[in-house]
């Protein structure tokens, strides 16, 4: 018996990658085009911190954005502070009762977020409060 004719030699056993790859691109390629992106009007504010805020639901409120560079955002909308005034004459003719709620980013200038709160109390919206996180 020779063992030398004989002899069979195991290959190695191989992980083929392409395939793989394959699977990978395609499952991310399926996670880009389902995925929902948010609206890009929102605006990206950092909220201030405030260590003895309450929690508190609103109801009826409007919501005024204002970003660092003084961009303001009335519930979603983009406009200005002449917008601003105008849209709250016209909600403080229907009811005084509305809740004003101004969220701002921690890095705003403190003008602009006193030229809404002003801006509101002049048409007699004085129920005024500012988020925080």
């Amino acid at each position: 018996m020779s063992t030398g004719l004989y002899q069979r030699h195991r290959k190695r056993p191989e992980l083929n990658l392409v395939p793989l790859v394959d699977v990978l691109v395609m499952l991310i390629f399926f996670a880009f085009v389902t995925m929902q992106f948010k609206s890009a009007t929102t605006m990206n504010l950092t909220l201030p911190k405030v260590e003895t805020a309450g929690k508190s639901e609103l109801k009826e409120s409007l919501t005024v954005s204002i970003s660092k560079e003084g961009a303001v955002e009335v519930n979603g909308r983009p406009t200005n502070l002449a917008g601003l005034q105008e849209l709250v004459k016209e909600i403080g003719a229907i009811s005084k009762d509305i809740t004003v709620l101004i969220r701002s980013d921690e890095n705003t200038p403190l003008r602009f977020v006193t030229e809404a709160m002003d801006t509101c109390r002049k048409q007699g919206l004085n129920r005024i409060r500012l988020q925080s996180r």
